[in-house]
């Protein structure tokens, strides 16, 4: 499964559906689920209309609360749109960069996670092995051996 690493607050703000599009300098054509990594990077660095979503959200603690360096979220698949093409409401605006020339990820169906699970995230997309969401390991191919 793909799945796609943003900083703290981003990631459980898009996780937990309060931020509605995550914004990025590139578009995708992935088209199926999409897994949500809050990176081990949490900005605390950010505009007090963000910083006052963020504590009305998770509370006062949110910097030392909110998970880092694991999957939090899964949604059934994105669209990308052109920012702008779009007209956000102020609070989404102070949540993501809606300069000409960006993509706004719109996930479909976003659900949290029951729990997070620790995984290293990396740049662009990157693979999740299936079993790590869905509990079950792959099954290993029959060997051929010798019976003695």
């Amino acid at each position: 499964m793909k799945a796609i690493s943003l900083w703290q607050p981003w990631a459980s703000l898009w996780a937990c559906g309060r931020k509605k599009f995550e914004t990025r300098s590139w578009a995708t054509s992935h088209s199926g689920p999409l897994l949500v990594h809050a990176a081990k990077r949490i900005e605390t660095d950010i505009s007090d209309e963000l910083r006052d979503i963020c504590e009305d959200q998770f509370g006062g603690h949110w910097a030392r609360e909110l998970p880092a360096g694991a999957l939090i979220a899964v949604c059934d698949r994105v669209i990308c749109k052109p920012t702008d093409r779009l007209h956000v409401d102020d609070e989404e605006f102070a949540q993501g960069n809606f300069t000409d020339g960006r993509f706004a990820w719109d996930p479909f169906n976003m659900r949290e996670l029951a729990a997070p699970i620790p995984w290293r995230g990396m740049q662009q997309l990157f693979d999740v092995p299936d079993h790590i969401i869905y509990g079950t390991a792959p099954t290993p191919e029959p060997q051929q051996g010798t019976l003695l």
